[in-house]
């Protein structure tokens, strides 16, 4: 098979819309019209709870892995494509056809695909991201900070790391690009603070 069809196949499964899916069959809600609209795992656990955000996050993370550590695997094609498939999951993710190419933010999805790409650098770039998100209470400004950091973390721990570090810089970019909006409330003050159920519920 040709690298297009995996191409395009990477894109498609990156394409699914699981946190939709997930409201639509969990609650029958589309959750672009609840929360902070978003279609991602957060916003899935902000309205529906864990019982549907984790497995939606778990699946996002396998639309990144499963193209870079099995497409690329059955493709058999040159050493940079790995990379363009986990590239083509992510930008299927945040541009899905099937929510009129308004996705997720492309966090989960990225590090599904450097699980596959660079392991190493995802483990040093987590707790970056936890501590992060306790020291300020943002999701969003975690994710950006963890995405930003994440080239130094590739270059650190991946030998030859032309193709992976090229891909990390572009994501990086592209992630503090789907985040523009949370950026401004950033600066606004207006961005909201992740909290428990328990303590949404209080407050």
């Amino acid at each position: 098979m040709s690298i297009v069809f995996w191409l395009v196949a990477a894109y498609v499964l990156g394409a699914t819309p699981t946190s939709y899916l997930a409201g639509r069959l969990g609650r029958g809600i589309d959750l672009r019209e609840h929360g902070s609209k978003n279609l991602g795992a957060t916003n899935a656990y902000r309205i529906l709870g864990w019982k549907y955000a984790i497995p939606v996050g778990l699946i996002d993370v396998l639309k990144g892995a499963v193209p870079v550590l099995l497409f690329g695997r059955w493709a058999g094609g040159p050493a940079w494509l790995p990379v363009a498939l986990g590239v083509a999951a992510v930008l299927g993710h945040i541009y899905s056809p099937y929510v009129r190419f308004k996705g997720g933010k492309g966090v989960a999805t990225a590090a599904g695909m450097f699980l596959g790409l660079a392991p190493l650098a995802l483990v040093i770039a987590l707790p970056v991201w936890g501590i992060c998100l306790k020291l300020t209470g943002y999701v969003s400004l975690s994710s950006i900070i963890a995405a930003a950091s994440f080239p130094l973390w590739v270059l650190l721990t991946v030998s030859d790391a032309r193709y992976t570090f090229y891909a990390s810089l572009a994501l990086a970019l592209l992630i503090v690009f789907t985040h523009r909006a949370n950026i401004r409330r950033l600066f606004a003050g207006t961005e909201n603070r992740f909290t428990t159920r328990r303590e949404a519920e209080v407050s």
